[in-house]
């Protein structure tokens, strides 16, 4: 159970998927109330697939690249660390680069906005895919697998109810209220990254002792 809120809390608070409402809401204006769900459903599909395919292979293409598990938890954590920051500051889109004007254009041309950008970067981030390969590399029993897929399912499954009543949150909440609880996740989101920076240096540290 321990493993399993952790697990879940971690990758939803990395993940953001608040964060993503107004940008899905942006980019479904014009949709139907089934487009919208349609939508939401394959985002979900998508990061789902792209969590479970970083946790059980990327470790694997970090070692064709010769990159420690350690040297990933400290970048991945200083990943984490700047999306928390950019929660707090309330620049998390500009952060994820949907402030730039070629990527606005090219949003208003797609007609699928499920895999890009709705999934990557929004959802499945640098952050919550080392949060993935760190996971795999500390629990590789098959129940612990069993259990870290389950959070991610759940993650994913919280994902879906929230993008497809996204225009009702962000009616109720209001652009404040998102904010104020983007900030709250940010703080989360900062101390995440502060103890995967700690525990690896530490780790590094008795390795060489």
């Amino acid at each position: 159970m321990d493993l399993f809120i952790f697990t879940f809390a971690g990758l939803f608070s990395v993940a953001n998927p608040l964060g993503t409402l107004p940008i899905f809401v942006g980019l479904t204006t014009d949709d139907s109330a089934k487009e919208r769900s349609k939508t939401a459903l394959l985002t979900v599909i998508n990061t789902f697939v792209i969590f479970v395919v970083s946790f059980y292979v990327g470790e694997y293409i970090l070692n064709f690249f010769g990159i420690s598990i350690n040297s990933l938890r400290i970048a991945g954590g200083l990943i984490i660390i700047s999306s928390g920051f950019a929660l707090l500051t309330g620049s998390f889109q500009k952060h994820k680069g949907m402030e730039r004007e070629r990527i606005k254009n090219d949003l208003l041309q797609r007609d699928r906005v499920s895999l890009t950008p709705l999934a990557i970067p929004m959802l499945a981030g640098p952050g919550a895919i080392s949060l993935l390969i760190s996971l795999h590399e500390k629990h590789q029993q098959i129940t612990e697998d069993f259990i870290i897929v389950s959070a991610i399912f759940l993650v994913c499954f919280a994902t879906f109810l929230m993008l497809k009543s996204s225009h009702y949150i962000v009616k109720y909440l209001g652009a404040s209220g998102i904010n104020a609880i983007s900030r709250i996740i940010g703080f989360i989101v900062i101390a995440i990254g502060i103890e995967y920076i700690s525990s690896s240096i530490l780790a590094l540290i008795e390795g060489i002792n």
